[in-house]
This record gives structure tokens, sequence and C-alpha cells, in this order.
């Protein structure tokens, strides 16, 4: 494998985006603008009725954020006319047949000039309704598996028993409720279920390994590269340190406790929080197209930090204790919210014990109250059971990987670090390797502050 100029490799190259409104593929778009405007196309895919409705999403939802203000500072008044010549919106869906494209023409245009296609399309909510499309199974009829035992000693994942079992599951449940509603309730259960049942901690997890299954049985020669991010976090560089959107992973708790909301958990103080910024990520997956892109193989990659710079929990907790004792949040009334250092059980029992004892049974009694008193303490009683949900939730979602004892190999990733610093002329402008990163300086000085002010609302 050689590694040569990666803008040379992404010079006049045509690239498809999908997906192109989540937080990396906006990333990833920004940075091949920035970095080699001699690009030839980027076809960004959007979900929308028609092409005006997909252009109007694209500059609504991505070109209208901070993270473009550096690449329009570079444009200056050029801006627009570059975005033009570069950046081709088409409205379409990955779920349906061509993309959902239906402009035939603009169909082969497409397969005659794409070179690269990054699929960043993803429902990125761990607790999701479980749903799966296509027939499970390769050309020849062969049922797609998993060839591996998991580790509860559960035999192999059959992706079409799956689905079959998911459309009976729905067509149950089409007769047992009314309301869409109450099936898409059961079926998150019933992912959650089906994805534990074979070792994976969420539906996200276990439908994304699915995905990879897929891609492995029919790629055929079609080089594949497989980026497996841990925990995203907010840029560590560029386009400039600190920009992230959405909730998400580890900033779930950095909000709810920042605004007061959260004041316990439960987790490992020493387990390791296996995090990797947006950039480190982006500058990865680009790296590893060049260095892939004539390999008609499999190549899969761990990008993360657990190995070679691991965080663990309990430095995560300090930080933003730290942070928002010295920069409290200020509520909707404009007062700062005082927050305590967070109460970090290490089992999952003495957490329980502790919500019931301090929450729950008070909020029975409460409960009790309210309905005495005629619902005076309505409002008192919904705020508290809100709080408490949201708590029990995170908890459900994020206990997985609170405790989780591994760290992920990146051999891989570490190979195509060195790769990268031993052939690559540009490997400063594609930096990804986690030992750069001081972790109290980036959660304190870039990250906790960029969520804040991107993420807070």
């Amino acid at each position: 494998m050689e590694l040569g100029s990666i803008l040379h490799f992404l010079e006049n190259s045509c690239i498809l985006v999908t997906g192109a409104t989540g937080f990396l593929a906006k990333i990833f778009i920004e940075k091949i603008l920035r970095v080699q405007p001699n690009v030839k196309r980027i076809y960004v895919l959007l979900r929308a009725r028609d092409t005006n409705a997909a252009i109007l999403r694209f500059n609504t939802e991505v070109i209208s954020k901070d993270l473009f203000r550096v690449l329009k500072g570079n444009c200056g008044e050029n801006f627009d006319s570059f975005l033009s010549k570069k950046v081709r919106v088409v409205a379409g869906d990955i779920t349906c047949e061509n993309l959902g494209v239906k402009d035939t023409n603009l169909l082969d245009q497409m397969w005659e000039e794409i070179d690269i296609v990054v699929n960043s399309a993803a429902n990125t909510n761990f607790d999701e309704s479980l749903r799966m499309w296509g027939e499970g199974r390769t050309n020849n009829g062969e049922t797609l598996q998993n060839g591996r035992d998991t580790e509860r000693g559960t035999s192999g994942l059959h992706i079409y028993s799956e689905k079959k079992l998911m459309e009976e599951k729905l067509k149950q449940l089409g007769l047992q409720y009314s309301s869409q509603h109450d099936i898409k309730s059961a079926m998150k259960d019933f992912g959650i279920q089906r994805a534990r049942k074979f070792g994976w901690p969420n539906t996200y997890a276990f439908t994304k390994a699915m995905g990879e299954m897929v891609l492995g049985q029919l790629k055929e020669n079609v080089p594949v590269v497989i980026i497996r991010p841990t925990i995203i976090t907010s840029t560590f560089k560029e386009p400039f340190p600190g920009w992230a959107e959405g909730v998400r992973t580890i900033d779930s708790l950095s909000v709810g406790y920042g605004k007061g909301k959260l004041t316990c958990f439960t987790g490992d103080p020493e387990s390791i929080v296996d995090v990797i910024p947006a950039d480190m990520v982006i500058n990865s997956m680009i790296v590893a197209m060049a260095a892939n892109a004539d390999q008609p193989n499999e190549s899969i990659y761990h990008v993360g930090s657990s190995v070679s710079n691991p965080l663990e929990l309990k430095w995560f907790q300090e930080y933003g204790h730290i942070y928002f004792s010295q920069n409290p949040w200020i509520d909707k009334d404009g007062k700062p919210v005082i927050v305590g250092k967070l109460k970090l059980f290490d089992t999952i029992d003495s957490f329980h014990r502790y919500m019931y004892l301090h929450y729950l049974l008070p909020l029975k009694g409460l409960e009790v109250l309210n309905t005495a008193c005629c619902q005076y303490f309505h409002n008192i009683y919904v705020e508290s059971c809100r709080k408490i949900k949201f708590v029990m939730r995170l908890v459900d979602l994020y206990v997985p990987y609170m405790f989780f004892k591994g760290c992920f190999d990146d051999l891989n990733t570490e190979k195509l670090r060195r790769l990268a610093k031993e052939s690559c002329v540009e490997a400063e402008m594609f930096y990804f390797d986690p030992k750069d990163i001081k972790w109290d300086e980036y959660f304190m000085k870039i990250h906790i502050p960029g969520t804040v002010k991107y993420v807070f609302k």
C-alpha cells in the first residue's frame, strides 16, 4: 500500500456524499472544499420532495452553519459561485431503488462521474425503533449471517431471519395497537431486545453491524473502507476548535449536568471513555480513502483514543465540574445554575437504591399529595417526573459504555497513521493522532465551551 499526495488524489475527483445534513458529512464537505478547491464535484444526496426543496434544505441545514465561516472567508464574494460549480444537490433517499433519484439523465451522469461514495446517512438514536430494508440476501440467494459467536454464546446472526422476525412483529403490533406511537415504542423495545440477544448494547450498534455484514457480502471487487469511530466529540483544530452540533452521547451528560438536571450517574470511575474529535475522524476517512483506492478488499479502521491516549471517566467528571463551577449556565430566568460534583455510583445496584430512596419514593409521596390536593402540585410533579425519566433513560442507554472494560484495537489505524507520516506530503493537513490531545485542555478550553455555544439551548 502506498500513499502519495492526498490533494492530488482528490483533485478532479467526483464524490457522492449521503446523509449530507449530518454532523460528520458537513465537516467532510467543508474540509474537501477548503483544502482541495479543484475537486471536480461533490454530489450531496438529501431527502426532499424535489430538487428545489433539497437545495433549500442544504442551504439552511448545511451551508448556513458557522462551520463554513472559514471557507466563506477564504472565498469572499466568490463563495456562492464556487459552491454552485463544485456542489450538486440531489433529492433522493438511500432506502429507495437508485437512491430515490427520479431524473434518469442525472442518474446516468452520476453513474458516469462518481469516483468515491461516502455513506454518512444514518439514524444515530441509540434506541430507535427497529426497521430494515432490502431482502438480506446475496445475489446467489445465500443467507447473510455473522460468522462469529457473540459474547453470550448465541449462535450466528442471520439478517434475513431478523428481517422476517421484524415484519412478523410489526404485523402483530398492528393488530394489537391502533396508535403509531404505541407501535413505534414497542419496536424500540424490540430493537433493544434483539440487539442485546446478540451482544450489542443498542439498536444503533446492532443495525450498523448488520449493514457492515451486507457490505462485506455484496461488495465483489469494489474497494470498501469502513471507518468505526468511537464517541465523536467537537472539532480539535479545523476548521476551528470546538464546533459541535446536536446532543451526542457524552454531551447528553454535559447538557444534563450543566443545566442542573443531572446530579448523579453510574459508571466505573476508572473505565475508559473512548472519544475522538470529529475533525480527526474526517481526516482518517480521507487518508483511508486515498490509501485504499486501488485495493479490491474491505479495510476496517477503528478510530478512537482508548489505546494510545486513554481518557478515564473520573477525569471527564472532574473536567465538567471545574468548567461549570467557573462558568455556570444561565437559565431562562437569568439565574446561574449552581452545580455540585456529580455523584458517580460504581455499581448499577447502588445507583438504583439511591434513586429509589431519594427520588422515586418521594415522587410517589408527591403523587399521593397531588391527588389529595386536587392537582395543586401538578406542575412540580410533572417536572419531577421529567427529570427522573431523563436520568433513567440516559442510564439505560449509556450504562454499557460506562462500565466497558475493553479498548478498541486500532492497529490498522496506527499503521495508516504511520503510512501518512512516512509517505504523505500533507500529513500535517490530515492529522488524526489522538496522542496529540491533552484531555484537560481539550475538554475545558475547547469541547465543553463549544458544546455550550453550539448545543445548549
